[in-house]
């Protein structure tokens, strides 16, 4: 979906909130829709929210999803609830991991990184960094690829991939086919 690709590429949702305890900046999901919304161009975006048990711990899986008029993205992201927070009701509970998990899900869909600044990352931990981001990229090209049997779609697909090698990750845009499946094959 190139919208998608387009939006991925502009944009730009500061960490305008601060931790007054911890003393450090974060974007909430409220920040991230926020940004968001003007670079939609046509584009629908939804986000829900599941209640998961998984062996005795309670989670909150919210999805995240982008319509155009022929295709759709999804991404999802999971919280788990604390047993007890001290100060919070059970619903605030539930609304605190509700909106953790929507934050990351909102991040994963939009390709939005939560680590330090690019600037003040060491150059191994970048090239890491980097690579993990290729490999999220290529997993979900290949999910999307998968669950599609119609060959206009998988040129969208396709389509996209190149975008974002070109809009996001311009060192990408030289990267053959081959080079990609040693990634896969790397993980």
């Amino acid at each position: 979906m190139q919208k998608l690709a387009k939006i991925q590429a502009t944009l730009k949702a500061p960490k305008g909130q601060t931790n007054a305890f911890g003393n450090y900046k974060y974007r909430s999901c409220e920040d991230i829709l926020t940004a968001v919304k003007p670079l939609l161009d046509g584009c629908v975006l939804t986000i829900s929210d599941e209640i998961v048990a998984i062996a005795d711990r309670i989670y909150v899986k919210a999805t995240a999803r982008i319509f155009d008029e022929t295709q759709w993205v999804e991404t999802t992201a999971f919280a788990r609830e604390a047993s007890d927070k001290k100060g919070m009701d059970a619903a605030q509970i539930t609304g605190s991991a509700s909106s953790y998990a929507r934050k990351y899900a909102l991040n994963g869909l939009f390709c939005i990184d939560d680590t330090k600044d690019a600037d003040a990352i060491e150059p191994e931990v970048k090239q890491s960094a980097s690579k993990q981001i290729i490999q999220a990229a290529v997993s979900m090209l290949d999910a999307a690829a998968s669950t599609s049997n119609d060959t206009k779609t998988l040129e969208s697909w396709t389509d996209m991939a190149d975008e974002l090698k070109k809009m996001v990750w311009p060192e990408l845009h030289d990267m053959t086919r081959e080079k990609i499946k040693q990634l896969k094959g790397a993980k």
